[in-house]
């Protein structure tokens, strides 16, 4: 009987485990639990079937010194277009994505209580995003922190200076793993491995089966997969009464 309730018991956490497949992180605009958001505005869109975001902040997303964080994106002249757009879909993705509980972390922030780190981003989002934006110009390498926000939007800090782009990120690379904190991780994958998590995509959502592929992984490393669980639970139980 001890091992069948052991056995319970792991089961139980096992299944814990999988409520990371569809959650939503404990942050400044998002919902408690994701759901249907018919009405997501322009680039959060993909996300309407099962979104941490709501109508407005999928809007507000699109707009420069939004109220989502009063960020000025055009902080060393008016950032192009195309670049934009990326920050605008890394928005989207942040806000509304339910599929990030691989990489939630507890943090001590004013503004949130939980946040994303070293999520597999895939290498053509990565890259065409720092390719669309080599010719724009920063002052920083981490845009979480730093900044003078003494005007109520941030602005470059006094001791630094404008810069382009490729001089302050390098490559793909530092750009995507520095710019908010070691938020990404950049890799290798493609959009067609099921191995990186994808910033841009139409139709069904492909980001569940990456986060289930490496909630899956951490499991193996740290106790039995589920179906194991199931099979032990369900022998202990005929052992125990037979």
């Amino acid at each position: 009987m001890l091992l069948f309730l052991a056995a319970l018991l792991a089961l139980s956490g096992g299944a814990l485990s999988l409520d990371k497949l569809n959650m939503c992180m404990d942050a400044k605009h998002h919902k408690v639990e994701p759901g249907p958001e018919g009405a997501l505005y322009l680039q959060c869109s993909p996300w309407r079937d099962n979104a941490c975001c709501t109508a407005n902040t999928s809007e507000e997303a699109h707009n420069d010194n939004s109220y989502l964080y009063n960020f000025n994106w055009n902080h060393c002249g008016a950032m192009s277009s195309k670049c934009k757009e990326h920050f605008i879909q890394d928005t989207c993705f942040y806000e509304c994505s339910p599929h990030l509980g691989p990489w939630i972390q507890p943090v001590d922030q004013s503004w949130r209580k939980e946040r994303i780190l070293n999520v597999p981003i895939c290498k053509e989002d990565c890259e065409r995003w720092w390719e669309d934006c080599k010719n724009d110009f920063t002052c920083k390498t981490d845009w979480h922190k730093g900044w003078d926000w003494s005007s109520g939007t941030n602005k470059c800090p006094k001791d630094s200076k404008c810069r382009k782009w490729t001089d302050v990120f390098a490559t793909p690379k530092s750009m995507c793993e520095q710019i908010w904190s070691n938020s990404y991780i950049y890799t290798t994958y493609t959009k067609d491995s099921g191995r990186c998590m994808q910033l841009w995509f139409t139709g069904a959502n492909p980001n569940k089966k990456v986060a289930e592929y490496y909630l899956n992984a951490a499991q193996r490393g740290q106790s039995y997969p589920v179906t194991t669980l199931l099979f032990l639970t369900v022998t202990s139980f005929f052992v125990t009464m037979f």
